[in-house]
């Protein structure tokens, strides 16, 4: 079953995609194991956490167990999630948000992105024989629409901005044209991000970080990361909750600034989190009042900074993920972060 997020009406799984007040559906119950193995195979992708998956269904191109990093120039751990088949964290939710659609009956998806969410359901329904319908703004990237194109995916562009291709997407979905796939909407997505969670947790030896540091546009990420953390200490698995610390974007921050921010300070270099309204902001706020988070918006010219500095350490990440490590920075010149802190940082996307 689904559960509405705010008014708790119940929904069947192959129900409505969001709940008749508007707002975003998840399951109504969290999958916990009863114990923990003594080692994971590693061999199994984010599968090899099944017992915290709703789904039976599989789907893999061999995503997850992404490395943890020591990367001493920031005092910090990166957990390196562009290495992913198709270069980003998305594939974690792609993965089990496809699994969800064959559980379902779903034979064709559809999904709007910027880029890497598009990328990677395009290539997961590929993987499991569904077809696809990517919408996109028609000023992405060209390389990131060719790729999706060679998926054997449908790709629509769509004039105006990111909402609009997102209300388009809608549009068609609502017209019987599809099942949506939607990395900010569908609760399975959230299911994939989450292992990221369960990996640093194994990777640690069942320790948490006192915070995670995550690029914050739909929360697609920040929202795994809590709602993963929370689930292995409910299982008995950690006894811990870190931080979630988010960065979004200048122009684009309405959980760092509270409201829609202005396009003028626009940070238009991490297109990925260009995020003025998310739908399941009110969750978003709910983790950080929960683990004592925070979110800070990063201007273009940090995130250039960043960007050239994680380059010149080996890690090749596109400009969105360069405003995590920025952030980390702004957190602790706040004294948010003290010297001595844990801090894992996910570097979410490759550059292309």
């Amino acid at each position: 079953m689904h559960s509405c997020s705010v008014c708790d009406r119940e929904y069947p799984r192959k129900g409505p995609w969001r709940c008749s007040c508007g707002a975003p559906l998840d399951y109504a119950t969290q999958a916990l194991p009863d114990s923990r193995p003594e080692q994971f195979s590693r061999a199994s992708g984010v599968w090899d956490f099944a017992d915290f998956l709703p789904m039976s269904e599989r789907v893999s191109l061999g995503e997850g167990w992404t490395p943890l990093v020591d990367a001493p120039g920031w005092d910090a751990t990166f957990k390196l999630e562009y290495l992913h088949p198709t270069g980003s964290f998305k594939d974690r939710g792609a993965a089990t948000v496809v699994a969800e659609a064959l559980e379902v009956g779903a034979d064709r998806v559809l999904e709007d992105s910027s880029g890497n969410a598009g990328l990677a359901v395009a290539s997961y329904a590929a993987r499991a024989g569904l077809d696809a319908e990517i919408y996109v703004p028609a000023d992405a990237k060209e390389t990131k629409v060719r790729r999706i194109e060679r998926t054997g995916a449908d790709v629509v562009p769509v004039e105006g901005s990111r909402e609009s291709v997102t209300a388009a997407c809608i549009d068609a979905v609502e017209s019987g044209a599809g099942w949506y796939a939607s990395h900010a909407w569908n609760p399975a997505f959230f299911s994939g991000t989450a292992t990221a969670a369960y990996e640093i947790a194994a990777q640690r030896n069942w320790t948490v970080p006192d915070a995670v540091v995550t690029p914050l546009g739909h929360g697609t990420m920040f929202l795994g990361l809590y709602r993963g953390f929370r689930a292995l200490e409910q299982a008995g698995w950690t006894d811990a909750v870190p931080r979630i610390l988010g960065a979004q974007a200048t122009g684009y921050s309405p959980i760092a600034d509270g409201d829609s921010s202005s396009p003028g300070d626009a940070n238009d270099l991490a297109d990925g989190i260009h995020i003025r309204n998310p739908p399941r902001s009110h969750q978003i706020r709910h983790a950080i009042d929960e683990t004592a988070g925070d979110a800070v918006a990063i201007s273009a010219a940090a995130t250039e900074r960043e960007r050239n500095r994680l380059s010149e350490a080996g890690f090749h990440v596109e400009p969105t993920c360069a405003t995590a490590t920025a952030a980390l920075t702004q957190f602790r010149e706040r004294g948010e972060l003290q010297g001595g802190d844990d801090v894992v940082v996910a570097l979410t996307g490759r550059n292309s």
